[in-house]
């Protein structure tokens, strides 16, 4: 609590002002599932036009920009409240914003997809990959990630990075350059170290023919993600308390390293950093110019059950589409899908969701002792994903 305090006096007044905007995270987060939805809705309705099907598909980043919003809202929200057991409390809001709706995912996409072998799963699905995702354990393991949810390697590594943030933002407060510090350091491990080991070892594990699938596994693995959270909570403190030479020089030396060590063991990985970096730099600029498009935030307020919701909406459509491929049917089923997806967000937030975070606000706020943080600022933590 004492440390929250020392993280909340700390901030400077323009920083506090920058931060108080809601807005500009919203619309993030609605840029982030509009790139996560137009990657999935062309790999089912391709327009077989290849520079609008690559456009498309670069959507991929969309996700790497939820990691930096969910970075930054969670140092948002921790230097922002003053209460007893914070840890405790974060835990309990960080679970019921996120398990209800993924436990009633689980059973959905084992109906429409099934239990049998897959891209993701070569030997299929058994208890131990269900029990692994409900678990949030998936992340850990090659044949558990994608196998049973779709996009749910993303669910295990935020999930992973709310179980060691308290931690973190607690040794380091805002002093920006040990996130960075930190994130080099796993960086250079993950390459030279974990990602060539554990290549090996679960390439021998499922046998030949299945090297693609493992590499793949281990790109999205928590490990190489992390670095992204930590740079977002960087971000974030500079933006708060202002950007230094130093956060340039040290930028310049994680790029330095990591094309060392990419060059040197092949882990393609250079060129991932690269693309994230740049990301988070469009972040921060987003944030710094409080860009905001009400249509956008409301997509954003509900982005995390379209991010669950908008693969079985594409499932459904792809069985009844009257349209065959092409740019106009691309278009068409990416509004849809993006219509529908939002309809049965607004569903699941009035039945399910909502109901959780009331329960979160219950046990987090029990007896006398009330967290203070203000109303707009709580308000951007509902609509994260």
């Amino acid at each position: 609590m004492q440390g929250q305090a020392r993280l909340a006096a700390g901030r400077t007044e323009d920083g506090a002002t920058l931060f108080s905007r809601s807005h500009s995270l919203d619309f993030l987060r609605g840029l982030a599932i509009v790139g996560v939805m137009a990657i999935h809705v062309s790999q089912s309705f391709p327009s077989n036009i290849h520079a609008v099907d690559f456009a498309f598909m670069c959507g991929w980043t969309g996700v790497n920009v939820f990691y930096f919003v969910s970075a930054m809202t969670m140092c948002l929200m921790w230097t922002r409240r003053t209460e007893t057991n914070p840890t405790r409390k974060f835990y309990i809001r960080r679970f019921l914003r996120i398990a209800p709706l993924f436990w009633l995912a689980i059973p959905l996409y084992l109906f429409i997809n099934g239990i049998g072998p897959s891209s993701n799963a070569p030997d299929g699905i058994g208890p131990l990959q269900v029990i692994l995702t409900a678990t949030f354990l998936h992340g850990f393991w090659p044949d558990s990630v994608n196998s049973v949810v779709p996009g749910d390697w993303s669910i295990a590594a935020e999930m992973t990075f709310y179980l060691v943030f308290p931690f973190v933002i607690t040794a380091f407060g805002s002093r920006r350059h040990l996130y960075l510090a930190l994130a080099i350091a796993l960086h250079l491990v993950n390459v030279c170290l974990f990602k060539p080991s554990a290549f090996a070892l679960f390439s021998a594990y499922y046998g030949a023919g299945n090297e693609a699938f493992v590499w793949n596994a281990l790109h999205i693995s928590f490990l190489n993600q992390l670095p992204v959270f930590l740079v977002g909570c960087a971000l974030f403190f500079s933006l708060r308390d202002g950007f230094a030479k130093s956060d340039a020089a040290i930028f310049a030396i994680f790029i330095a390293l990591s094309f060392v060590a990419d060059r040197a063991t092949g882990s393609h990985e250079f060129n991932y950093l690269m693309i994230n970096l740049v990301l988070g730099a469009c972040v921060a600029g987003c944030i710094r110019l409080a860009i905001r498009l009400r249509p956008v935030e409301a997509l954003g307020r509900n982005s995390y059950s379209m991010y669950l919701s908008h693969f079985a909406v594409i499932f459904g459509l792809r069985q009844i589409w009257p349209l065959a491929d092409g740019l106009v049917s691309l278009l068409i089923a990416y509004v849809v899908t993006a219509a529908l997806s939002y309809l049965v967000a607004r569903a699941t937030w009035h039945l399910i969701e909502r109901r959780a975070q009331d329960l979160a606000h219950r046990l987090t706020s029990a007896g006398s002792d009330r967290s203070t943080i203000r109303p707009t600022i709580a308000a951007t933590a509902t609509g994260m994903r």
